[in-house]
């Protein structure tokens, strides 16, 4: 099988994965290639996701390892036989990766908490306030990209309809309500799609009032994905050249923990629908 040219982020996250319980055991490279009759560059070619695996091999590769947690070896066989190319993979080329390894990431997602700063969540944009969002970028995209940008950005919410969708909670703060993207028109009918959104079973809108004060992280939005099990779980922020993905254990669950002294912070649901009415009429 040739190298792949560009993993994609799940792909690499399974490499880095297998690394870590190779680690774990306190093998090296060479160490772990002499026990499981392979070479090295095999090895090292696996880890970085620039060589796929099937999911027999991550289980004899766990075993050797040592490595005894059912659940989570489950998981990574589950990620080794995935053979989909997902909707994401038609905008490859013209779009970031970057864009591209966030849509996968919210496809596979079990449960999604995020908080927002300045914008709707992704997730729950209309197409006019999208288009006024991008509208805003510098330099300017042309006509032919902002279209696929559009584009992708709207396919993103099927994953809220798909069969057993993902449990979603957004977490708004004051000021994304009160942004006027687009002009008044265009803001009110977001907002009346935001409150239409977070009726839906999986989704629960939660909203941070000026109020409640200064809060951790309170300078970028935050995507925490859950997976299967705990270890799998992906922390995605915004920068101001872009989005970083993080997913080592301790940087996890010192997100769980500012989201949840966020999530404390935030109006209750019913209470952030009735907020997000007031705005709705004050714009």
């Amino acid at each position: 099988m040739p190298p792949r040219k560009a993993p994609t982020a799940r792909q690499r996250r399974l490499g880095a994965e297998l690394r870590k319980i190779r680690e774990r055991a306190g093998l090296t490279h060479a160490e772990a290639a002499q026990l499981l009759s392979t070479d090295r560059t095999t090895i090292s070619n696996t880890e970085s996701g620039r060589f796929g695996v099937s999911s027999g091999r991550v289980r004899a590769w766990a075993e050797t390892y040592n490595c005894h947690d059912g659940a989570y070896v489950d998981a990574l066989a589950d990620m080794a036989d995935e053979r989909i190319n997902g909707w994401w993979e038609d905008y490859r080329g013209e779009l970031s990766s970057l864009a591209l390894d966030l849509a996968e990431l919210e496809h596979h997602a079990v449960a999604i908490r995020a908080v927002q700063i300045m914008h709707m969540p992704g997730l729950l944009q209309n197409e006019e306030y999208v288009r006024a969002v991008f509208a805003e970028a510098v330099p300017p995209p042309s006509p032919a990209r902002q279209r696929r940008q559009l584009s992708h950005r709207l396919k993103r919410r099927d994953v809220l309809d798909r069969p057993n969708p993902p449990s979603c909670t957004f977490l708004i703060h004051e000021a994304a309500l009160r942004m006027t993207y687009g002009g008044s028109k265009v803001a009110r009918g977001q907002l009346d799609y935001l409150l239409k959104e977070s009726e839906r079973d999986n989704v629960t809108v939660r909203v941070i009032p000026f109020a409640a004060g200064g809060f951790p992280n309170a300078q970028s939005s935050t995507h925490y994905v859950y997976g299967p099990v705990p270890q799998l779980d992906t922390v995605q922020t915004d920068t101001a050249t872009g989005s970083r993905f993080q997913d080592a254990e301790t940087r996890l669950a010192n997100w769980r923990a500012m989201l949840d002294r966020i999530e404390e912070l935030s109006l209750d649901p019913e209470s952030s629908r009735d907020f997000i009415r007031k705005i709705a009429q004050q714009v």
